[in-house]
């Protein structure tokens, strides 16, 4: 994978102290990445990605080492947050990727703020759901990520207290498998936006990528071919591949027929 050296940063927005992850360099708008509800990770993608342009990997406040967030009010409230820790970084405008949980937190910070984002992308993003989940044990939550578990290479999981905290405040603030209080802005977003699903996902059925395609006026859909609900760890060539793409090319993204990716 790439050698692209990520510098840790921290800074300071409505009172929280957010970690930054700061690597790569490039012409290309810098790249805002919101991780998932199991917290922050560099991926081999956004090493990848770095190879291109400027990548920023975000923890939202409440993850990882930082304190419990008992302060963030809503999700939307915590977009402003995050808004704000981009402008204390010193980046006005950005291309924006969530994954997940992130995802959602991403639409928001559209929502808010569109004139800022020159591109999003939403990687298996948790906004539209089937419905709740059982509770499932943490080594059964991993398990669930990818499609091919076996081959994954895995970090220790985080301290079980780190993950109460986490599930708390996903817990508190994701919403309804529906929210129509973001559904309600979203025809309205004219950011070229780029949603991939994988194949395989067993957390986010696929299927609700249609959700997007039908709300977005500017959606492309991707599905990436045999990944589950991470596809920047488990299929991190094919997901760079369209991503770099779509980034390059904004509006005039056009797929192209490449082994691993599927089009509907």
């Amino acid at each position: 994978m790439s050698g692209t050296r990520f510098e840790q940063r921290f800074v300071e927005a409505d009172g929280f102290r957010i970690r930054c992850l700061d690597g790569g360099a490039g012409d290309g708008d810098p790249l805002i990445v919101l991780h998932g509800a199991g917290g922050l990770r560099q991926a081999p993608a956004h090493d990848l990605l770095a190879e291109r342009r400027r990548v920023l990997l975000l923890e939202t406040p409440g993850f990882g080492a930082s304190p419990a967030n008992e302060r963030s009010g809503s999700l939307e409230e915590l977009a402003g947050t995050l808004l704000a820790a981009v402008s204390a970084l010193g980046v006005e405008r950005f291309a924006l990727m969530g994954t997940s949980f992130g995802g959602k937190l991403a639409l928001w910070m559209a929502v808010r703020e569109r004139d800022r984002i020159a591109s999003l992308v939403l990687a298996a993003p948790a906004a539209i759901r089937p419905g709740p989940r059982p509770r499932l044990s943490p080594e059964e939550r991993r398990a669930l990520l990818y499609a091919h578990p076996e081959r994954m290479t895995l970090p220790p999981p985080p301290a079980p207290d780190v993950v109460a905290k986490q599930e708390e405040l996903v817990g508190r603030l994701m919403g309804p498998p529906r929210d129509e209080a973001l559904e309600a802005h979203l025809p309205e977003l004219q950011v070229p936006t780029l949603v991939l699903f994988g194949t395989e996902d067993r957390v986010v059925p696929p299927e609700m990528g249609r959700h997007y395609r039908e709300l977005l006026p500017s959606c492309s859909l991707i599905f990436v071919y045999d990944a589950g609900h991470v596809m920047e760890e488990e299929r991190p060539e094919a997901f760079t591949a369209v991503v770099a793409d779509f980034l390059e090319r904004g509006p005039g993204f056009v797929v192209k027929e490449e082994s691993g990716l599927l089009h509907p």
